[in-house]
């Protein structure tokens, strides 16, 4: 889904920044992975930008009121909001990735998971700083999967939302207290979900989705999913269709191809390493030896 663009995501395409994916969520969120080097980069943005240094960055500059002061490398977070304006020098290499959103996107996840007004919400400007918790949900979930497979959708939307929600949590002038959770979904909500999930394998799932069909927002519907089948959504979703792949491989003669796409997959080399990381084999391999039997 493409929103409205992204200044500073336009500005880049404009420097000599390489564009190596990028990925627009349902939501209206933009997922842009970069490298770049040698370089002097000026923004004036009109959106938060969530950035994480994945590799070098040692010799990147940002200019302060005191002058060029660098701290960069793999892991330094920085946090620029929207109406701020910054300036940066790249002396050598530098490969990060970049979340693009609006301040309502960020209104919005605290409206829902505090219900109470978030109107006078600002993010916090910040520069080459620490955060495991950044990292780790750009590392483990952002970063971890193929953008352009409608099967990873579930997790890159999931994973985005936690973000959003831990920079509000860590970041902002709210800083509320997360609300605690201690019940999951009623039966009734939680076979309707699973229901509509075993109904829509085939098509790349979103979190946005999947809170929609039980009626709560989309951090309270994760956590209480969590609670009631001990698993993340998106963990769940790969478990079905891993088993509805298993399933046809074994009593269906549709080809490989239209097994991988009745599950989500548009790439059979995709859908065949995900596969063989469950069940130590190719879809191939398992169909023959079902076959052979």
């Amino acid at each position: 889904m493409a929103a409205e663009s992204y200044n500073y995501f336009d500005n880049l395409s404009r420097c000599k920044a390489r564009l190596h994916d990028n990925v627009w969520l349902d939501n209206g969120l933009q997922l842009a992975a970069w490298s770049n080097r040698n370089d002097r980069v000026h923004q004036h943005s009109d959106h938060h930008t969530i950035s994480l240094y994945v590799a070098d960055g040692y010799q990147t500059y940002h200019r302060t009121r005191y002058g060029w002061q660098n701290g960069g490398g793999p892991d330094k977070a920085c946090l620029m909001p929207e109406d701020s304006e910054s300036e940066w020098d790249i002396r050598g290499e530098l490969g990060f990735v970049h979340l693009y959103c609006r301040n309502n996107h960020l209104i919005t996840i605290a409206e829902q998971i505090w219900d109470k007004s978030a109107r006078e919400l600002q993010l916090d400007e910040k520069i080459f700083f620490d955060d495991g918790g950044i990292s780790r949900l750009y590392r483990h979930f952002l970063m971890d999967c193929n953008w352009r497979q409608p099967a990873n959708q579930l997790q890159l939307s999931s994973a985005a939302t936690l973000l959003l929600t831990h920079v509000v949590r860590h970041y902002s002038t709210v800083q509320w207290r997360l609300p605690r959770i201690t019940g999951g979904l009623s039966p009734v909500v939680l076979r309707r979900t699973q229901e509509w999930i075993e109904s829509h394998l085939s098509g790349g799932l979103t979190l946005r989705e999947l809170a929609a069909v039980a009626g709560l927002s989309e951090f309270h519907f994760a956590r209480m999913f969590r609670h009631s089948v001990n698993m993340a959504p998106h963990q769940y979703v790969m478990q079905r269709r891993m088993a509805r792949a298993e399933q046809l491989l074994s009593h269906s003669p549709l080809s490989l191809t239209e097994i991988a796409l009745g599950c989500g997959f548009n790439s059979s080399s995709h859908f065949s390493n995900r596969f063989k990381a469950v069940y130590g084999c190719t879809p191939g391999q398992l169909r023959a030896a079902r076959q052979g039997k």
